[in-house]
């Protein structure tokens, strides 16, 4: 999966496959992350706010199914 670059202090990368709505989030601590059934409006939320790390806590972490790779 392709993944984006973003500015946060937590999060280093984060992806989106549409087809299969799973959102992936690399952390700078080395850790990936995939989240599962996660609406397009939702990843692209996450893409546009203001801190992504405290979008991820709020709406998406314990709100879909996830898995560490």
């Amino acid at each position: 999966m392709n993944r984006t670059p973003v500015t946060s202090s937590n999060i280093a990368e984060i992806g989106y496959e549409s087809g299969s709505m799973t959102l992936e989030v690399a952390f700078k601590s080395g850790g990936v992350y995939q989240y599962y059934d996660v609406p397009e409006t939702m990843y692209q939320s996450l893409m546009q706010a203001e801190s992504h790390g405290k979008f991820l806590n709020a709406n998406i972490k314990g709100s879909y199914r996830d898995a560490k790779l």
